[in-house]
């Protein structure tokens, strides 16, 4: 099944879930606690959350997302909430589930703003909890929840880092209103990526991302390599769409290493989740030598050799790199002129 799918299904059952519970708790709370009436609580959530999990999951992450995507958020709350209340109140007046369960219908007003004001309290809370997962991601939040990193770990991890090429001119030309759209465009675009090939973004610095990957995750299929690329070609098919509204198409750099890092929270006030190591800093500094390297990319041969599978493009072996910080270097490989000339395919019109 396909990664971003896959994530999708997750959340929904995570949603109905919450939902049955939800019903049964509201009819359980009312003294209601006959067969029929638990029946009917489980409908009523069922029902509804739903509804709101395919609007959340298939619309507003779907045909919507731009839109929603661009709205402060507390507006996307409040337009999200406006559309669970046309989701709840006709389900609720109509008793739906009440005729579904096979139960009779209430009749009493009171009964019906009662569940309808529940059920949206209720919708609006999986709101609001959705976008928190949004905000730091489903899991960092999972990774709190259960304390995974409260005592520090060490963990063997594939780190990318990509660069957004030429962002400081464009910045000069754009503005800085202007700079922070083409950004978030652009990383929005590249997270797809991201979710497709089931990396994590651990950090958005500037104008760079950093995406991680367990060992075992990452060694699947060359996952972070392929990574890389499927980005290249996302924005080599976006160009246009970014030229006519930027005057400029994103490029990207990147490099990959693999190696044990540190992994914990830390902080008071604003509590994070960090990755620290040496396998940090040289995939940093990586980065930065990539600059000059043809293709835009280097891999440490320390990362290929995780693979459990042959690189997916042609590479070529770069030698010894000198490294700030290591005496002996590190051995490295960049893309081969095949695999340049197939992503200078891709971006051709």
């Amino acid at each position: 099944m396909n990664a971003r799918l896959e994530l999708k299904m997750r959340i929904l059952a995570i949603m109905l879930t919450g939902g049955l519970l939800g019903g049964l708790v509201f009819v359980i709370s009312r003294g209601h606690t006959t067969a029929g009436d638990l029946r009917a609580g489980i409908v009523y959530g069922l029902l509804i959350s739903s509804a709101i999990a395919v609007f959340e999951l298939f619309i507003a992450n779907g045909a919507l997302r731009e839109q929603l995507g661009r709205l402060p958020f507390t507006l996307s709350v409040l337009v999200r909430s406006a559309i669970y209340a046309a989701i709840i109140i006709p389900i609720q007046y109509y008793e739906i589930g009440a005729v579904l369960a096979g139960v009779p219908v209430d009749d009493d007003r009171a009964s019906f703003w009662s569940a309808t004001i529940y059920s949206g309290l209720f919708s609006i809370a999986m709101n609001l909890v959705l976008a928190i997962t949004n905000l730091i991601g489903t899991r960092a939040l999972s990774n709190f929840i259960t304390g995974r990193y409260h005592s520090p770990v060490q963990e063997n991890r594939f780190v990318l880092f990509v660069d957004i090429a030429g962002s400081t001119g464009l910045a000069e030309r754009l503005g800085g209103v202007g700079i922070h759209r083409f950004l978030d465009r652009t990383f929005r675009l590249l997270t797809l990526q991201v979710a497709d090939f089931r990396g994590e973004v651990l950090h958005y610095v500037g104008d760079e991302v950093i995406v991680t990957w367990p060992e075992r995750s990452g060694a699947v299929d060359c996952r972070p390599l392929r990574c890389f690329l499927a980005m290249r070609e996302a924005l080599a098919g976006a160009a246009p769409q970014f030229a006519r509204e930027f005057g400029a198409a994103p490029q990207i750099r990147g490099s990959l290493h693999f190696g044990t890092v540190t992994v914990g929270e830390i902080g008071d006030i604003k509590r994070a989740i960090v990755f620290n190591g040496d396998v940090m800093n040289i995939a940093a500094r990586l980065e930065q030598s990539s600059r000059d390297i043809a293709g835009g990319f280097l891999a440490s041969r320390a990362a290929l050799l995780r693979f459990g599978a042959p690189p997916p493009v042609p590479l070529c072996d770069l030698g010894r790199l000198p490294i700030r910080g290591r005496a002996d270097g590190i051995d490295v490989m960049g893309l081969a002129e095949p695999a340049l000339a197939t992503a200078a395919a891709s971006a051709s019109p």
